[in-house]
Parts: structure tokens; sequence; C-alpha cells
């Protein structure tokens, strides 16, 4: 057992150099820390990433660490995953497409007594995988303006160590302490006239933040459940090159110049939800979110940060009953997502909305399933400062579920 354990911790930290390569390529991700990732495991997905109210009864669920206290004893869950991306990108005059493929997840949980489990995962937590080429700003307080081409790979990883119990017959508690740690490499030409300044920015960023749960069990029928992510600091240092290049040859300010940078804060965000059966085998979920950008009194070069709202609503469809064959174990799903986004550019908020499908496939008579999702989503809109982004995502995950802690009979 303790062997096993180990392994998988192995296999976590060795792919957490797999999740340090970009995964988004959006323009929008040159801002703060990158396109922030959601990561969802199981159907989550598939469901309109909602799901603070669901138990984690046969698969992890990372929205709600309550959910943990529901894993059935001796059981033990594993997930791993990851997505397909292909993105559109147009403006008034431009398209363009691209796509990219990537592991978004791995994790697995066990519980700790009948009333009580635990989780550790890993998931990217941004991506900044951007390139502009000849945007035009102005330069305050003058009629004069200059050209900015940018360069950015890089983004965060998220390792989260997360725990659920029992605190009644309808009530379960829970919290998440998450790592957050990874780099980003921006280079920046700035052009004015004659002159171009180049500007390679490399920097290291590392912080924890806090996430506490809540779900509480109205009846058979209907469960609610509630998060609360603390506020925190990501500190940040880079290292620096400064090079000017003009008419008169080129000037080297800074090599390598190291130093502290201002924290990126995370502001506070709570979230509600509820997950109501009704029928046979029928399932529905609502999770509503809101991320107070407000009050972390940070701006952007481009644009400012502003509150974020997200909803989300999510069906599934499992038979119950007598079931007969391999197909009436099969679990569908589907769901729509709406995000206000936490930019505004010009007064502009860059907003995202998605629907999504999908299906779990049972694997032998198990409670582990392939889950298989889809979703289409738009994100932006065109203007003479934006780009529209459609985007089309491909997702598979193996939800995992083996019986870890039963001694042995025979030897």
């Amino acid at each position: 057992m303790k062997n096993k354990i180990w392994l998988l911790l192995i296999v976590v930290l060795q792919t957490s150099a797999v999740f340090s390569q970009s995964i988004s390529s959006s323009p929008y991700s040159i801002y703060g820390l990158g396109t922030l990732y959601d990561s969802n495991f199981g159907p989550l997905s598939a469901i309109g990433s909602s799901g603070i109210a669901m138990p984690s009864e046969s698969f992890i669920n990372n929205r709600n660490p309550a959910s943990l206290s529901f894993i059935k004893k001796n059981s033990f869950l594993f997930d791993i995953g990851g997505k397909g991306i292909l993105s559109v990108y147009e403006d008034n005059s431009l398209r363009e497409t691209k796509n990219n493929f990537q592991f978004s997840h791995i994790a697995f949980a066990f519980p700790l007594t009948e009333t009580s489990g635990i989780s550790l995962s890993l998931q990217p937590y941004s991506s900044a995988n951007y390139q502009i080429v000849n945007y035009e700003l102005p330069i305050q307080d003058s009629d004069e303006s200059y050209f900015l081409n940018a360069f950015g790979t890089g983004g965060l990883n998220n390792f989260d160590a997360s725990y659920g119990f029992k605190a009644g017959k309808k009530t379960s508690f829970g919290v998440t302490a998450s790592f957050l740690f990874g780099n980003i490499e921006d280079d920046r030409y700035y052009g004015i006239g004659n002159s171009v300044t180049n500007i390679n920015k490399n920097s290291d960023y590392r912080g924890f933040r806090f996430t506490l749960a809540n779900q509480y069990a109205i009846d058979s029928t209907l469960t609610l459940g509630a998060t609360i992510k603390i506020p925190s600091q990501i500190q940040a240092t880079k290292t620096e090159t400064v090079i000017t290049e003009n008419n008169y040859g080129s000037q080297t300010t800074e090599t390598n110049v190291r130093s502290d940078v201002d924290p990126y804060y995370l502001p506070l965000e709570v979230g509600i939800g509820f997950k109501k059966s009704i029928g046979k085998g029928v399932n529905i979920t609502f999770d509503y979110e809101r991320a107070f950008w407000n009050t972390s009194n940070q701006s952007s070069l481009y644009g400012n940060y502003s509150n974020q709202d997200k909803f989300g609503l999510g069906f599934t469809l499992q038979k119950k009953g007598r079931i007969n064959s391999y197909f009436d174990r099969i679990q569908y799903y589907a769901g729509v997502n709406y995000d206000t986004g936490f930019l505004e550019v010009d007064g502009e908020k860059v907003n995202n909305s998605a629907v999504s499908v999908g299906f779990g496939l049972p694997l032998d008579r198990t409670r582990s399933f392939i889950n298989i999702s889809y979703s289409y989503g738009q994100k932006g809109k065109i203007t003479s400062d934006l780009i529209k982004e459609n985007y089309h995502k491909l997702g598979i995950n193996l939800s995992l579920e083996g019986i870890w802690f039963v001694k042995r009979k025979y030897d």
C-alpha cells in the first residue's frame, strides 16, 4: 500500500515538468499571470463546470473539498486527463487558427476515516502564450504613439492538498491548501521613431492560497454547497535585460539584473451551488461564483481588473433500477457556462460563454469511467481593441476507483 502511494507521488512530481509548458495560445494571456485555466475532474467539464454541491462518491470533485467526506470506505480514487483545443481568432482584418493539446490534471484521493477523506492534485493554474505584433499605443500627455511587439511563454502550476470531513449526517466541511508556482518569460520591443528598446523579463512566481468549503444535504434529493477562496499574494522575482538600438548603435542598459517585483494579488472569491435529483437518474447542478478583483487594487498597462461573475448549469443522466446491458450504464452529460471575465479594456469586458456535452463510459463492472467531453465557446468580441476567439475543446479523462485498503486473506 505504501509503495503504491509513493509511486503516485513520484508521478505527480514528474508531471509538473509537463504542466510547465504553455497550454493557452490566447493573446489575452498577456494580462497578469496569463489566461486562468479551468481544470475540471471527472464529468465536470461536460456539465458547465458546475459541481460545488456534488459529492466525491465515484470521482474526485475538485470544485469543493468538503465532497471528499463522501469517499467510500476502502476506496482509492485516481483521475488523470487532457484536452485538445482548436481556437480561431478574428479581428476587423485578420483571421488565425491555432491548436494544441496537453495534460490537464493528475489527482488521487482516499478516505482517512469513515467520515473524512484527503486528495492531492496537480493542474495548471494559468498559461501565458501570446504573440502581439505592431500594436500601437499612445504616449501619455502627447499626440504621438509608440509600437509594441510582445512575445510570452510560460505559466503557473497549482498543487492542491485537500481535506474534507462530515460534521454530522447532513453537513460536511473542507479545506484546500494550494501552492502556486511557475515562470513566465516576457519579451517586448518598444519602437519610437528609429529607436527600438528590447526588454526581456523572466519572472518567477511563488505563493499559497486557502479555500474553505461546505456541503449541506437538505434531503436525499437536494444538496447545497459553498466555497470561499481567501485573498492571497503571489510573490515574484524577475531577471531583466534591457537593450536599446537606434541610428547610433546598440546600448545595453541592464544584463540579467535580478530584483523583486510587486506581488500579484488574488482576490476574495465566493461560490454557491446546488445539486437536485429529479425523477430516475436525472441530476441538475448549478453554480454561481463571484471574484472581487476590484478590491485587489491592481491594473494592467492595457486594461483594468473588474469583478468577475461565473454561472454554470449542468445536467447528468444515468439509468437507475434494473440495468441489463453496458449501454444502460453509460452516463450522459450536458451543460452551459457564462463568465463575465475579470479584464476590462476600454470599458469592454472580455467575457466567455460555452456549451458542452459529453458521456461517461464505464469500465468493466466498476464505478470507474472514461469521461469524454466537447465544448464550443466564444471569448471576447471584435472591436477596435478586442478580438473574438471561437474555440472547440475536446477533453478526455480517466476516473478510476480501486480497492486499496483491504487486508489480504491469503498469502
